[in-house]
């Protein structure tokens, strides 16, 4: 393997010709430009130095795999990494767990939000910047949560709810609970295992898991981190305006194992998140703001009902629309024959003054009461963090919900596979013990009469008649 030099490195950083160094060894990835999830900006602020540090901050060793073997170059000549410096202005390093600082034991996180306390002093700026940022105000990642508590639970008495079974079906996978864990980018930034990490967590307690379009991991290895084969696992797709990109990941989760296909269509462009490019002006770098980089790419603005034909041409397992926000849309969406839908706003991060999950599944109670329980199930995503949530959200009719932000912040201090499940554990106890309380033994028995929403009324049908 030829011995690159650093003035040799240093002739390639442009369209033309983009050679990096990482691990040591260096990489022509010009033909990979156009192809990069994060776009070619972020490879040609690179180019011509050391970019581990880069590199590492949201991927793992093992993405280089996906190269093909020709793209590995030559190894850097000894000493040349002195002369070119590390780049540093593409993304602010990750810093995992420090054996010096003395983290919480998790015996002391008795709720989900304690989670995110700890994740805040934990993460790197860029990494919080990423996970916490809503867009604009925020007032759509606020209003997510503020809506459970504007809907009372009417517990029924005297019923033996001494034995409570929680486990329920999603897209026909029996699992522990009737959640999923929702897909979340740059895992990395919160343990090194990322993606693989859930994996492992989700087999040990019996969840379901969709994995991110753009993983801090390759795909191989989170679909190889499943404990069986028959753990359920769900692709979320983003919809690549090259079809034959698309229908190369496609084929390549469905091989791999994807048990469904998770469509997202909340997020056509990139919400504006003031945290994010806060950041970029503190730093006052060329840092252009992580969810930009991580999402450049990957949406697609031209993205129609009638592109859902060719994706169900493509494959049998079920598609699930991730992101529908009106019940208009759940209407074609029934129309379309997809197998669920998830009602979500994106956690807040696209567009802001965005109506809760929440209020969309009110609006189908009251014009489309036929599709609760029908073959077309919906979840729900967005601000859950208590047991109670959950039961309010299957009570008015969703068959599970999806938490992202809760189970990234549950990895972070070093926690890791160990914080993930402990998060489950808390969920579970919560869930548990609040549907004794409400007097249901197992989900089918959560019925809508266990809850009192009558305060969202006027904020939601004041509006013009659907």
């Amino acid at each position: 393997m030829a011995s690159i030099s650093a003035a040799e490195l240093s002739k390639h950083q442009s369209k033309e010709s983009c050679w990096l160094v990482i691990y040591g060894k260096v990489y022509d990835v010009t033909a990979f430009l156009n192809e990069h999830p994060g776009g070619a900006k972020i490879l040609l602020r690179a180019a011509g130095r050391d970019s581990t540090p880069d590199f590492e901050s949201v991927h793992n060793q093992d993405v280089l795999s996906e190269l093909p073997r020709s793209a590995c170059i030559g190894t850097i000549e000894p000493g040349a990494l002195e002369k070119l410096g590390s780049n540093r202005n593409t993304t602010q390093e990750i810093s995992h767990d420090d054996p010096k600082k003395e983290y919480p034991p998790l015996s002391t996180i008795v709720n989900v939000d304690d989670f995110e306390v700890i994740a805040k002093k934990y993460l790197s700026p860029t990494g919080w910047a990423y996970y916490a940022s809503a867009a604009d105000d925020e007032y759509s990642k606020q209003e997510n949560r503020r809506i459970f508590r504007k809907i009372k639970l009417r517990p029924r008495v005297l019923r033996n709810v001494e034995v409570v079974d929680t486990t329920t079906t999603i897209l026909g996978h029996k699992c522990a609970l009737p959640i999923y864990i929702s897909p979340t980018g740059l895992g990395k930034y919160a343990h090194p295992g990322a993606e693989c990490t859930l994996a492992r967590a989700a087999g040990k307690e019996g969840l379901a898991q969709c994995v991110p379009t753009s993983p801090s991991m390759s795909l191989e290895a989170i679909y190889g981190a499943r404990l069986s084969k028959e753990q359920p696992i769900f692709q979320q797709l983003y919809v690549n305006r090259d079809r034959a990109k698309a229908t190369a990941l496609i084929k390549r989760a469905v091989k791999l194992g994807a048990t469904a296909l998770f469509v997202t269509v909340d997020s056509p462009v990139l919400g504006k998140r003031e945290q994010d490019d806060r950041l970029k002006g503190e730093t006052a770098s060329n840092h252009t703001g992580i969810a930009k980089i991580a999402s450049s790419g990957i949406l697609n603005a031209a993205l129609t009902w009638d592109d859902l034909k060719w994706i169900r041409a493509l494959t049998d397992v079920p598609i699930v629309l991730k992101g529908v926000q009106s019940v208009e849309d759940v209407l074609l969406a029934h129309k379309a024959g997809v197998q669920g839908i998830v009602l979500s706003n994106h956690g807040g991060r696209s567009q802001d003054t965005a109506q809760a999950p929440m209020i969309t599944l009110l609006e189908i109670r009251k014009y489309a009461p036929w599709l609760i329980g029908g073959k077309m199930q919906i979840f729900v995503d967005g601000g859950i963090r208590r047991g109670t949530d959950i039961l309010k959200a299957l009570a008015l009719g969703a068959n599970a919900v999806g938490v992202g932000r809760s189970f990234l912040y549950s990895m972070t201090g070093g926690y890791g596979e160990a914080g993930a499940q402990k998060l489950v554990d808390i969920l579970r106890t919560e869930l548990h013990s609040n549907m004794a309380l409400a007097g249901a033994t197992k989900i089918d028995e959560i019925v809508p009469e266990m809850v009192n929403a009558k305060r969202l009324d006027t904020e939601i049908f004041d509006s013009p008649k659907l």
